[in-house]
This record gives structure tokens, sequence and C-alpha cells, in this order.
């Protein structure tokens, strides 16, 4: 694989991004490199470690904007790239361990409020952008950071699309464990070693009925509706503008 690292040790998977040269993009290319790791630790992997190949500024810039759909198209279908990488973090019947040790932006925050577990070092920041590029967000989108998040914070981070930090991220929920840079990926794994050595189907069913939980519906079939032609009359009048992590 050309733009992410993977291997398997021990019950313990690692998909690791491998493409700085464009700050780990979440392009259609590296998603599908990552859904086949995914599916070929399936098996044997008890648990899966997600993580950038090396310590940058940058842990992920997100959705690579320039394979955003046109204008009058749904930027964040059913089944576009990203949706299925999120689908396959969920589907995986282990714990994802989200290890964050850069900042984190745009769609990247998606994929890591979806893991199942995060740890993060002093270097660890959360932007969520969608405020900036004019992009109304999907209903699961929004279902996924309210139920990780006070509605509240999730509704700061969305409004002022404002980075946040690594203290803050840890008092509202978005890392697990706040840890030193030097112990970061020592404590990760050492977590993700002693998941491995649990009861595998017991940690399975309890992830797949947690999951279940969270996405239950709360809204009508008709007020669903409704929502989604808010979002449409949003970005047919507003297409979205290109954002960018700072250069370092």
């Amino acid at each position: 694989m050309a733009l992410i690292q993977s291997s398997l040790a021990d019950g313990v998977g690692t998909i690791a991004f491998d493409n700085y040269a464009h700050r780990n993009a979440l392009s259609a290319s590296l998603i599908a490199e990552a859904i086949t790791a995914f599916a070929a630790m399936r098996a044997d992997a008890r648990v899966i470690v997600l993580r950038a190949a090396s310590k940058n500024k940058v842990w992920s810039a997100g959705h690579d904007l320039s394979e955003l759909s046109p204008k009058g198209q749904d930027p964040l279908a059913w089944r576009d790239p990203l949706e299925l990488l999120l689908r396959a973090v969920g589907d995986f019947p282990g714990p994802v361990i989200g290890m964050i040790d850069g900042s984190v932006w745009g769609g990247a925050c998606d994929l890591a409020l979806d893991c199942d577990i995060t740890l993060g070092d002093a270097d660890a920041s959360f932007a969520f952008v969608p405020a900036k590029i004019g992009l109304p967000y999907n209903l699961s989108g929004v279902q996924r950071f309210l139920a990780r998040l006070p509605p509240n914070v999730a509704m700061e981070m969305a409004a002022t699309a404002d980075p946040v930090d690594a203290d803050w991220a840890l008092r509202v929920n978005l890392l697990n464990h706040l840890v030193p840079t030097q112990e970061l990926e020592s404590r990760t794994y050492a977590m993700a070693k002693t998941i491995a050595g649990r009861h595998r189907e017991a940690i399975a069913a309890f992830k797949a009925q947690a999951r279940q939980l969270l996405s239950a519906p709360s809204i009508s079939p008709e007020r669903s509706e409704y929502l989604e032609g808010v979002r449409w009359s949003v970005y047919a009048a507003a297409p979205p503008l290109p954002v960018t992590p700072p250069k370092e």
C-alpha cells in the first residue's frame, strides 16, 4: 500500500496514515487502502490502533476538498468515501483506538470521534470546519458529535470552526486520555494489548450494542426529510471554499 502502513502482531492491528506530503488528507485512495486494511484484519485483530505513521504537526487534514462532489450534489452522501471509512470503523468488531499526536481537521474530526477510544498528546487539537467552507453537515455526522460531546460544546465547535487544544479536548470527552508525547505510543499499545487479552466476543457484543443504542433514531421520517431539505438548500446556495490546515 502506498498511502498507509498496516501491520498485525499479537492480536493488535495498526493502520497508519503515511501521506504527509498531503497532510494525510482523507482522499478516496487513502480511504480505500484503509478500508482494505480493516477488512484484512477483521478475522485476526482484536483491536486496531488508528494513527499517523510519523509524528508531525498535522495528524490529518481531513476530507480531501478537491474530491468533494460538484455543486448541486450531496458532498456527504451515503457512498462518499469518508462515510464508507466511518462505517468500517463502526463495523469492525473490536475497539478502534485513535492515537492522536497532531492537529485534526474537518472530516478527520469525524474519524477521531468515531474511534471507540482516543488517546492524545499535547499537540492534539481538533477543528470542525463546515462553517468555514459552507458545507451543510449530514444527520449522521451531527448525531456522531452529539453522542460524544455535550450539545453546547458541539454547537460551539460547529459555529466557530476554531481549533480546540488537547486540554480542552480532554475535558469535553474528545480524548479519553491526555498523555505526554514520549509516552503516547507505549501507553496506546499497552492499552491495545490489554484489550487483545480480554474476551473478544464479549467486547464485540458490547460495541455492537452501544453503537446500536447511540444510533437509534430520535426524529420522525417527516422531520428527517425536512432537515435533509435544509441541508440541500444551504449546499445549493453556498459552494464549499477551500480550507487547509496551516503550513509548518
